[in-house]
């Protein structure tokens, strides 16, 4: 580069360079002049590139979860001890990352050490992971030298955060739809709330607790008018943020239903009446039956012959002798 020749090179026999133990302060051009006995000069030059393989590159402060929807850092891949300066590589599920300014960012800063000259290039990676999408994801980098200055390198095993996805909506759903049913048809309630991890649900009906089992799917069997009402479902995410929805249920009776229901309370009063009846005419034939019974007594009386009678009066006129007879004894 037009300077004096280090003392630590050495100038073979044959007219080579020997440049031992190669640094990067060794790295320029190199200008040979010859000149023959003739004095014809002849010039040549020479460039050397010096390169030095840094250390692995390594992701620090990774992060152990992510936030769906919601920009997060991933981590900072740092490679120190190169030269010359490279550049830093993401990688998502083994496929090159490219930043895009949006969802996808990466800020890199790159220093050099005064004293060795050797580069430290750090580079951190921001992301907005999509909703619904994988629960984990997998995060790698690598090292991009120059080109003519070695090969890439790439980090170790890849870091695995998991994805969060806080609870947003609640959306229920009725089938049959519209919200009214026929006495007897079966409802099904379908409660979707999307989050990671799926939140815990329970059921109200008119604001009350429903003794069903927790679970998106509220099945109701031969609906009558007793289970018309308001159904909700409440979902609570991991951090206890709750949200719910709720469908009105209206059950109609049926035609056939309401004849039913006719026809069987006049059976009913029909009943009734017959029993009230039957019962008013077996105390009227009890009555008829005694009162016949002491009518016939009466009549059987009054046709007494006379010989019977006067056989009474005789018992009656003999009864005071028959007093006195067993009476005299005891005196």
């Amino acid at each position: 580069q037009g300077g004096p020749l280090d003392s630590v090179a050495r100038v073979l026999p044959n007219g080579s360079l020997l440049l031992p133990s190669v640094g990067i302060e060794d790295e320029g051009i190199f200008r040979c002049r010859a000149v023959n006995r003739a004095g014809r000069e002849t010039k040549s030059n020479y460039r050397v590139r010096v390169y030095q393989i840094p250390r692995k590159p390594e992701i620090l402060d990774p992060a152990s979860e992510l936030t769906a929807g919601i920009s997060s850092k991933v981590g900072t891949c740092v490679v120190d001890g190169g030269y010359p300066a490279g550049a830093v590589c993401w990688h998502l599920n083994g496929k090159v990352l490219t930043p895009d300014g949006k969802g996808t960012s990466v800020r890199e800063e790159t220093r050099r050490d005064p004293e060795t000259g050797l580069y430290r290039v750090e580079s951190t990676l921001t992301v907005v992971p999509a909703r619904g999408g994988p629960p984990r994801l997998a995060f790698s980098c690598s090292y991009v030298p120059l080109p003519g200055h070695g090969r890439a390198l790439h980090s170790g095993s890849p870091i695995r955060p998991s994805v969060w996805e806080p609870l947003q909506e609640v959306r229920l759903t009725m089938r049959p739809e519209g919200g009214s049913v026929g006495a007897g048809e079966d409802v099904t309630l379908t409660c979707e709330a999307p989050a990671r991890p799926p939140p815990r649900l329970h059921w109200l009906k008119d604001g009350s607790p429903l003794e069903a089992p927790p679970g998106p799917v509220l099945l109701l069997a031969a609906v009558g008018p007793e289970q018309a009402g308001t159904y909700t479902c409440v979902a609570t995410g991991r951090d206890q943020n709750q949200r719910e929805s709720s469908v009105g249920l209206s059950v109609q009776e049926s035609e056939r239903e309401g004849h039913r229901s006719v026809g069987g309370r006049t059976l009913q009063t029909l009943a009734l009446v017959l029993g009230v009846l039957g019962a008013l005419g077996a105390m009227a034939l009890v009555a008829g039956i005694v009162l016949w019974r002491r009518r016939r007594r009466q009549l059987g009386e009054e046709r007494k012959p006379p010989e019977s009678q006067e056989e009474e009066e005789r018992a009656e006129l003999n009864q005071p002798e028959s007093e006195e007879a067993e009476s005299s004894p005891g005196q």
